[in-house]
């Protein structure tokens, strides 16, 4: 998979980014969930996969690039 780089609302070069794949689907960096009752209210969390945290400026570059 390769990815290309949208945007970050980083001041410092850390998470969180959004990147765009060649398959058609985006990447997200953040912060993992790891609070109990947060993860509790997930939906279908499947093995292997977890939750995101970010802020929502970070969608100003999906935006951005056609989403």
């Amino acid at each position: 998979m390769r990815l290309t780089f949208l945007g970050t609302t980083s001041n410092n070069g850390n998470c969180p980014t959004l990147y765009a794949t060649d398959r058609g689907t985006l990447v997200v960096q953040g912060y993992r969930v790891t609070d109990p009752q947060a993860r509790d209210q997930l939906r279908d969390l499947l093995p292997g996969e977890t939750a995101v945290e970010i802020p929502r400026e970070l969608l100003q570059f999906f935006s951005a690039h056609g989403g």
